[in-house]
């Protein structure tokens, strides 16, 4: 495939954009591009929600308008609608993190139903998602990963959460939709991967509907994806990954560290992308079992699925293979994709704007962190600029 100029039309990218929300995502991006700046900025965002500021509509207005869809879920419509007239899906992702209660947990659950149901009848959200930590403690996936024993009370908590994950699997495959699990710290994940796992083996009897999630900035998890294969292989069910580079790296590096055991990182970035297009270019090599859904920024990565998409006679609209990225993010890779009539999902997060507040902490954390990609989204906001700038004076 001919990489010349494939991601870079910005009048396709950006065509869901006003002049002034070009505007805002071009100064926001600058924002985020000072790393300094980043760090104030979660500081002072902690504390004003810690002491009970009014900053909602502060918030509001900047991050939380670019990277969410809304508050609730009738909020995302108008965004749902819009991007889907432009042939990009959305999934709808509940984003509220660290909570511990059992009460916020049947809450996420019942959000989570309520999505499948949803997206059951509207065409342009045919894919759901949560995330492990929604429907329990970490305490318990990390100890129930370690493989030490929980307590009576502890048990009936994870009991709970297996209900939580059958009860919402089985309403996907009931409604045929989709379900991405999404992944957690090395530490939860093992207990997460085992749990998936049975699900998969439950509910993925005729096709992909369970999805695990694999980050593969570990290095174990091209063996693991092995494995997993030759075990539905073995037992006549199939599988179905989301593979994303990872989202933990310097919490897993200073934990490694602080605990004294070999980082699960790749060693380079260079290692990771290795690693990434491998785990791609193996689940296209098997697509009779495995499905693939690639949450990739990455314009490379991107191009490489599309080589091995056109070398294998894979259809552009085959629902084994999906693109994802993340609302605010890379829509030159969207929209783009989308265009050309490839399967393209937006994660579009929403919650009240205080609760999502930590997810949105760290997309700004994860812009300054990924070299280059700032720099890429400012590079193309700017090329748009210019592009109606003189298209309006000719």
């Amino acid at each position: 495939m001919s990489k010349e100029q494939f991601f870079d039309n910005t009048e396709v990218a950006f065509s869901l954009k006003s002049n002034s929300e070009l505007n805002r995502a071009y100064l926001l991006f600058k924002m985020i591009s000072y790393e300094p700046l980043v760090k104030v900025g979660k500081t002072l965002s902690n504390f004003a929600i810690k002491a009970n500021l009014p900053v909602d509509s502060v918030i509001r207005a900047t991050v939380f308008d670019h990277f969410c869809g809304g508050i609730n879920e009738k909020d995302c419509l108008p965004v749902i609608d819009a991007m889907f007239e432009k042939g990009v899906s959305s999934v709808l992702d509940f984003s509220v993190e660290g909570k511990e209660e059992e009460s916020f947990f049947d809450a996420a659950m019942e959000k989570t139903l309520e999505i499948i149901n949803f997206s059951e009848k509207k065409e342009a959200m045919p894919i759901a998602v949560f995330k492990p930590t929604g429907f329990g403690k970490p305490s318990l996936y990390t100890k129930k990963g370690e493989g030490k024993p929980f307590t009576a009370d502890e048990q009936e908590q994870w009991n709970r959460v297996v209900t939580r994950y059958n009860k919402v699997c089985k309403l996907a495959k009931e409604k045929d939709v989709e379900l991405l699990i999404d992944a957690e710290e090395s530490w939860m994940q093992q207990a997460v991967d085992d749990l998936v796992s049975e699900m998969m083996q439950k509910y993925n009897t005729e096709k992909a509907v369970v999805y695990n999630t694999l980050q593969m900035y570990r290095h174990d998890r091209m063996a693991f994806l092995e494995a997993e294969h030759k075990h539905a292989k073995a037992n006549g069910y199939y599988l179905g990954y989301k593979i994303v580079r990872g989202a933990y790296m310097e919490k897993e590096n200073e934990r490694a560290l602080k605990k004294g055991y070999p980082t699960p990182i790749c060693e380079s970035k260079v290692a990771t992308d290795e690693n990434f297009n491998a785990s791609a270019k193996y689940i296209l090599e098997h697509l009779d079992v495995i499905s693939l859904f690639a949450g990739t920024h990455n314009e490379m990565s991107s191009y490489i699925i599309l080589d091995l998409m056109k070398d294998k006679g894979i259809a552009k609209n085959d629902n084994r293979v999906w693109f994802g990225q993340l609302y605010g993010m890379s829509d030159h890779i969207s929209f783009n994709l989308a265009n050309r009539g490839y399967n393209v999902a937006k994660y579009v997060p929403f919650g009240p704007v205080k609760d999502v507040l930590p997810y949105l902490i760290r997309r700004a954390e994860e812009n300054t962190s990924v070299a280059g990609q700032t720099g890429r989204e400012l590079m193309l906001l700017s090329k748009e600029k210019t592009r109606r700038k003189n298209a309006k004076n000719n």
